[in-house]
């Protein structure tokens, strides 16, 4: 199926969050996740099923001020 991933085209064959976070090798990662603009909680990700164009952010935690 074909997604949006950080804002580039990316093709997965993951039908849920978690899995495409295994997929794209950021499963241990700390990040913080977002479907079509709407915040999925980690523990959330594994039922978080996806669609045909849908668009996800994986956003790392940055330090700064």
């Amino acid at each position: 199926m074909n997604i949006v991933l950080n804002g580039e085209a990316h093709k997965t064959q993951s039908s849920n969050l978690a899995a495409l976070l295994n997929e794209i090798e950021l499963d241990e990662a700390v990040v913080a996740t977002a479907l079509n603009g709407e915040f999925i909680a980690s523990d959330e990700r594994a039922a978080t099923v996806l669609s045909e164009g849908d668009r996800i952010e994986v956003l790392a935690p940055m330090q700064g001020g």
